[in-house]
C-alpha cells in the first residue's frame, strides 16, 4: 500500500477512531469501499471492518471508545454498525476463517481487498487483483458465482461503474445479464440503497443506462422501463423513457449553473438542495429521484385527440404509481409523500407560463397548492421544459424562454414562501366568525382562504379589511 494510500486512510476519523478503540483487537481488517477510495484519491468517511472475533462485541468495544452508539445492521449477514460523530464502520466476522478466504466472496474485485487495521502502511491483501483492476479503472466480478450469490451486486454494478467511472469487463457484463432478472429480488431497502447512491452519484444519467444494458432495468425498475417506446406530441422529440431521462440530464445542468436558473437566489437554491430531506437524500438528490419518476403516469393515460397524443390525467396518475413504488422499495413516508408531490404538481407551471405577468392571486394559489415542495418542483419543470425539443408550440423558443422567466420569479416567491410561511389573516377565525354573526364552519374556512389570498395579493392588511371583505363574501 503505498503511503499516501496509507495517509488518507489514517487521516479518516472512523479508521482513526477505530484503531484508537480496537487497539488490542486481533484479526481486525481495514476492507471494500474504504480502501477503493483510498486508493483512488477519495475521501474516505466510513469504513467497513472485516473482524476475526464477534462483531457485536467488537462493535460495541468501538461504541464505548468512541461514545458512540452501536447496533445490529443486518441479521442475514451478521453485519453491526458503529454511529460516530459524522462517521459509522460496518463491522461483519470473517467468512471462512481467513481474510483471504472473505476476500474472495466479495462483490467486485476492487472492493477485495484488504489491509490490518493495526497498520493500514502495511501490504495490502489483495488476491484478486483488485488495485490493478482500479489502475486499469476495470469493474471485474469477483468470482463467477458474484451476481448469482447476491442478485443486487447487478445494480451495484451500475452504481460503481458510474459513480467512480469504471467499466465493467465483458466477463462481468456477461454474468450480470445472467443474474439481471433477479435484480429485484432484495429486500426492497436494499435496492433502494444502490438507487439512493446511484441517482446521487457522479453519473445517475450512465448508471441508468448502464441498468438497462446489463438487463436490470426491468426488473428493478419496472415502471422506467414500461415508458420505452410509449411516443409522444409534437412538443417531444423522444420517447416518454427518453424524455425521462433526458430531464435528468437537463437537472444536472441546472444544478451546476444555479445562477443563470435562479437569478440572484442560486445561494439560497443551493441551501435547499442541500437540505437533508429523508432516507439519507437531500432535497437535491429527492429532486433527482422526482425527475425519475415524474411522468411514471403517461403508459397508462396515452390517450388521442383527433391525431394528437394526449396524457390527460398522468399527473395524478403518475402519483399513484409513485406510491406503489414507494411501497416496493419500502421508502420513508416523508420521501413517498415528497416524491408524489414533485409528481402531481409537475404540470402547474406550464399551464400559467401564458399568463404571465402572473397576477399576485394566481401566483398564491400555486403557492399554496403546491407547498410544501413549490421551490423543488418549480426546478423540476426547468428541466422537464429545457428537455422538449420537439416542433410543437409549446416547445418553441418564446414559450421556453417565459417559462424560465416565470419559473425564477417563482423560486424567489416560494423560497420567501417557506421563510415568512404562509399569508395569515389579520383577524383570528373565531372573531371573525362573531363578526360576520356566522358559526365556525366550511364557510367561515372559504371566507378566511380567500383572505390570506388577498393579504398575500396586498389587497387586505387590517382587521377592518378582512372584515369588510368577509362581509363582501357572505
Amino acid at each position: 500500500m503505498s503511503a499516501t494510500v496509507a495517509d488518507s486512510l489514517v487521516a479518516a476519523a472512523a479508521v482513526r477512531a477505530s484503531r484508537e478503540a480496537l487497539s488490542a483487537a486481533d484479526g481486525v481488517w481495514i476492507v471494500g469501499g474504504a480502501v477503493r477510495d483510498a486508493a483512488l484519491g477519495r475521501d474516505v468517511v466510513d469504513v467497513d471492518l472485516a473482524v476475526a472475533g464477534d462483531p457485536g462485541e467488537i462493535s460495541r468495544a468501538l461504541a464505548r471508545g468512541t461514545g458512540g452508539a452501536a447496533f445490529s445492521l443486518s441479521e442475514e449477514y451478521g453485519t453491526w454498525r458503529t454511529l460516530g460523530a459524522g462517521w459509522h464502520v460496518d463491522i461483519t466476522g470473517l467468512r471462512g476463517g481467513s481474510i483471504e478466504h472473505d476476500l474472495g466472496l466479495r462483490d467486485f474485485t476492487v472492493n477485495s481487498v484488504a489491509v490490518p487495521l493495526a497498520d493500514p502502511s502495511a501490504a495490502p491483501v489483495d488476491p484478486r487483483g483488485g488495485l490493478a483492476d482500479l489502475d486499469a479503472r476495470i469493474l471485474r466480478a469477483t468470482s463467477p458465482t458474484s451476481f448469482a450469490d447476491d442478485p443486487l451486486r447487478v445494480l451495484r454494478a451500475a452504481r460503481l461503474a458510474s459513480t467512480l467511472g469504471l467499466e465493467p469487463d465483458a466477463g462481468t457484463v456477461e454474468l450480470a445479464r445472467a443474474t439481471a432478472q433477479r435484480a429485484g429480488e432484495p429486500a426492497g431497502e436494499r435496492q433502494l440503497a444502490e438507487l439512493r447512491l446511484l441517482i446521487t452519484g457522479a453519473d445517475p444519467v450512465a448508471g441508468l443506462e448502464l441498468l438497462e444494458a446489463l438487463g436490470a432495468e426491468a426488473a428493478v425498475l419496472p415502471e422506467l422501463a414500461a415508458l420505452r417506446g410509449v411516443d409522444q406530441n409534437p412538443n417531444h422529440h423522444l420517447d416518454v423513457h427518453g424524455h425521462t431521462i433526458e430531464v435528468l440530464r437537463r437537472l444536472l445542468e441546472v444544478e451546476s449553473d444555479l445562477e443563470r436558473y435562479a437569478g440572484d437566489r442560486a445561494p439560497d437554491v443551493a441551501d435547499l438542495l442541500a437540505e437533508p430531506l429523508a432516507d439519507e437524500l437531500t432535497r437535491g438528490g429527492a429532486l433527482r429521484f422526482g425527475a425519475v419518476v415524474h411522468d411514471l403516469g403517461k403508459p397508462a393515460t396515452r390517450g388521442m385527440h383527433g391525431d394528437y397524443i394526449t396524457f390527460i390525467g398522468h399527473d395524478r396518475e403518475g402519483a399513484r404509481i409513485v406510491g406503489e413504488l414507494s411501497r416496493r422499495l419500502k421508502t420513508s413516508r416523508r420521501l413517498a409523500r415528497h416524491l408524489q408531490d414533485l409528481t402531481f404538481h409537475h404540470l402547474r407551471l406550464g399551464f400559467l407560463a401564458r399568463e404571465r405577468p402572473l397576477p399576485k392571486r394566481r401566483e398564491y394559489e400555486y403557492l399554496r397548492d403546491t407547498d410544501p415542495v413549490g421551490a423543488d418542483v418549480t426546478l423540476l419543470t426547468v428541466a422537464d421544459r429545457l428537455a422538449a425539443r420537439g416542433q410543437g408550440p409549446v416547445a418553441g423558443p418564446e414559450m421556453v424562454r417565459a417559462h424560465l422567466e416565470l419559473a425564477r420569479e417563482m423560486l424567489a416567491a416560494a423560497l420567501e414562501w417557506r421563510r415568512a410561511g404562509p399569508p395569515r389573516s389579520p383577524i383570528p377565525g373565531d372573531e371573525l366568525a362573531a363578526e360576520l354573526g356566522i358559526e365556525p364552519g366550511p364557510e367561515l374556512g372559504r371566507i378566511i382562504g380567500e383572505i390570506e389570498a388577498a393579504v398575500y395579493a396586498g389587497e387586505v392588511s387590517s382587521r377592518d379589511d378582512a372584515v369588510a371583505l368577509g362581509r363582501g363574501l357572505l
